[in-house]
């Protein structure tokens, strides 16, 4: 009998929970503020980066669990058997040391910037001319903008947005003391840089106005001042099954969201005094908070203003800034007609090394062909000036049949996704909204062409947006084909999505959420019967995020028959690696750099027979039963070399690469082999 039918595979020592370990991933992206093999300015960019990201963690992860506290909701987390409480308590005192450890690194990186010029400063180290040229700055294009809150028994505490910093104002006159709130536009510049003779000097918006902050107070004295921070709910329902008109639907809740229920709270402690203590007492109260969703800093709140900041250097300061790089048009189809070329061949594209052109020009060359007949496409988050969308719109306007779903439920991406299909309609396009309860995440474009006498279909599967401004900083993967099944499969998949039909028996590709964690169970369980036959199991799988438990209890099982399984995982990973008996065959890596690991790559080796697989599906629960998504074959074996030859290349990765130990830590990988970064490696290959 097998050793995995003696051990319980669900005991919740065997996993690692998904936000604790979501946390420890964003302590990665932090780290790299460290690596002085970072320019500084994109060092500072990864503190940015981080607090972001975190945003968004307490926006939806955070939120969901203060809701099921809030709703009664006590079923434990399925994997580490954790209550929302107690994973709540975790996060609280793990992301504590996190944003510590982040302050740290900024304020050591403002030593390191002075050396370089660049200051950090306040309107109380200025000299007379630039204090006098902040003031008037103040005066002339802050000011006006200013609404002062008072609360009292006439005026209720304000409705204050997410997101937004706020400054908190205690006062007084002769006969009694205030308290008020001053919201801080979003529209207004929050970095104010001065260019002088001895440097680069850089002054936060909040500073500015707490300096001047009298002006809007006349009469009353000032007593204290203090920034802070709301972080508001942001992950709400979407009732579809009732809703004649999705769009507008989608337009209530983008309203909605902005008034969530506040789940933390963010204090700048560097001017406070006394009155602090019973201030954000006021705040918790008011926004039913408790201590541990309270946050103090000593420093500025919302880091995110960093990337602003190195934005604005990098052309003063290129020395301090990744070296330039420009993605290349791969030479089979440079200065050809794409579609003669993948009449002849699939195309292999590998961004951002591969240049997002030949996508653009896949579709535009499309759109001004007499001979296409139809286009469809799925859009899930497209660039605010899409050329994707500018070539759809001119291919309806050219009485071309443009079919295109537009992913409205694209979360934090919704009102753009609005615009788009409401431009897309108006152009004469058929525009899908999404399919009910789910989310449509696949990567796929159709294309369908006269020649002489018969129809011809052309296809692009990916594992990536069609967005041409993430393209330059994503990793992804894509082919272009014409093969006939891929474009049978293509075409089934389409007239699932607009018409009626049942679920279609594809040929090669899988389709979620019926078939991929399906297929991924299949490939494993034949792994292991191969192994059992041949002793050669191998896997390597590339992807964001793990935490779906039937897949990692099957990784288990493959391990502990001796499979030997290599987890390329940027992000959560709920598998624990390295359990005596349990996981010992399996070796998990991150990479975080330059370029944000995107691709999901899946090959099985089945005793030689290398079945490969892109997807634009992570092995998570939510991307295999509540969206729609596509793992697709890789099927030219020229593409399938080189593929390979990429995982290689990211396995052998030990300048950015981290493996992950059994008790949850990442270490950098040290080996005596020559240094490697794999990203550096691919920009290397794409410049020879």
């Amino acid at each position: 009998m097998e050793q995995s039918r003696y051990m319980n595979l669900e005991s919740p020592d065997y996993y690692f929970n998904r936000e604790l370990s979501w946390l420890d991933f964003n302590l990665r992206v932090l780290e790299e503020a460290n690596d002085p093999s970072n320019p500084l300015l994109e060092r500072v960019n990864f503190l940015s980066i981080g607090s972001s990201n975190l945003d968004e963690f307490f926006m939806i992860r955070v939120a969901g669990l203060q809701d099921q506290l809030k709703f009664g909701y006590s079923y434990p987390d399925t994997k580490t058997q954790l209550t929302a409480d107690e994973q709540l308590e975790a996060i609280s005192k793990k992301n504590r040391r996190n944003v510590t450890l982040q302050y740290q690194m900024l304020n050591q990186m403002k030593a390191e910037l002075a050396k370089e010029g660049i200051y950090f400063t306040e309107v109380v180290d200025l000299n007379d001319s630039e204090r006098a040229e902040v003031e008037a700055y103040f005066q002339k294009s802050i000011f006006p903008a200013l609404t002062p809150l008072g609360i009292d028994a006439y005026r209720v505490f304000p409705n204050l947005n997410n997101k937004l910093l706020h400054l908190f104002v205690h006062l007084s006159n002769k006969k009694e003391r205030h308290i008020a709130v001053v919201p801080i536009s979003p529209l207004l510049n929050r970095p104010y840089i001065l260019q002088g003779e001895n440097g680069t000097k850089i002054l936060l918006l909040e500073d500015i106005i707490r300096s001047f902050l009298d002006a809007l107070f006349p009469g009353y004295e000032i007593e204290n001042v203090f920034s802070f921070r709301i972080t508001r709910n942001a992950d709400f329902d979407i009732h579809e099954e009732d809703a004649e008109d999705l769009l507008s639907v989608i337009e209530d809740y983008l309203k909605q969201r902005k008034n969530g229920v506040a789940v933390r709270l963010e204090i700048d402690t560097r001017t406070s005094n006394e009155y602090l203590a019973e201030s954000v007492e006021f705040l918790k109260n008011e926004l039913e908070l408790k201590d541990r969703d309270v946050y103090y800093f000593d420093g500025p709140l919302d880091l995110t203003v960093l990337s602003e900041i190195a934005s604005s250097l990098e052309d003063q300061y290129p020395e301090l800034v990744y070296p330039p790089f420009q993605p290349a048009i791969p030479k089979e189809i440079l200065q050809k007609n794409i579609y003669e070329v993948i009449d002849q061949q699939d195309v292999f594209l590998h961004h951002p090394y591969d240049s997002f052109q030949p996508i653009v020009d896949f579709i535009q060359q499309a759109a001004e062909d007499e001979h296409t007949l139809a286009i469809k496409q799925t859009l899930y988050r497209v660039s605010s000036h899409s050329p994707i969308v500018a070539a759809l719109k001119q291919a309806a306007e050219n009485g071309i049949q443009v079919t295109v779903l537009v992913e409205l439920k694209a979360r934090f991406d919704e009102e753009n996704n609005v615009h788009w299909a409401k431009e897309l309609e108006e152009s004469g396009a058929n525009v899908l909204y999404g399919v009910t309860d789910l989310k449509t995440h696949s990567k796929i474009s159709l294309v369908i062409k006269k020649q002489a006498d018969h129809l011809v279909r052309y296809v692009h599967l990916g594992t990536g947006n069609y967005n041409d401004k993430t393209a330059k900083i994503y990793e992804d993967m894509g082919i272009l084909t014409s093969n006939e099944e891929i474009a049978e499969d293509a075409t089934a998949f389409f007239n699932y999505l607009s018409g009626y039909s049942e679920v279609p028996d594809y040929k090669h590709l899988y389709v979620s959420p019926y078939d991929i964690r399906s297929s991924f169970l299949d490939y494993i369980e034949k792994e292991i019967a191969f192994h059992k036959q041949y002793g050669n199991g191998r896997m390597i799988a590339k992807m964001n995020s793990l935490t779906d438990k039937t897949i990692i209890m099957k990784l288990y099982e493959a391990s502990q028959v001796g499979v030997k399984i290599d987890l390329l995982i940027r992000g959560i990973c709920c598998l624990r690696p390295g359990i005596k008996g349990v996981s010992e065959n399996i070796r998990v890596r991150s990479i975080v750099g330059r370029f944000l690991e995107h691709s999901r790559i899946y090959y099985f080796h089945q005793n030689g027979k290398n079945h490969l697989f892109l997807s634009s599906a992570d092995m998570m629960t939510r991307n295999m039963v509540k969206r729609v998504e596509i793992e697709f074959p890789v099927l030219d074996q020229t593409i399938r070399t080189e593929i390979l030859s990429i995982l290689d290349t990211y396995l052998a990765d030990n300048q950015k690469a981290r493996e992950l130990d059994v008790s949850g830590t990442y270490q950098y990988i040290k080996n005596d082999h020559p240094a490697l970064s794999a990203q550096e490696e691919f920009m290397r290959e794409m410049n020879e």
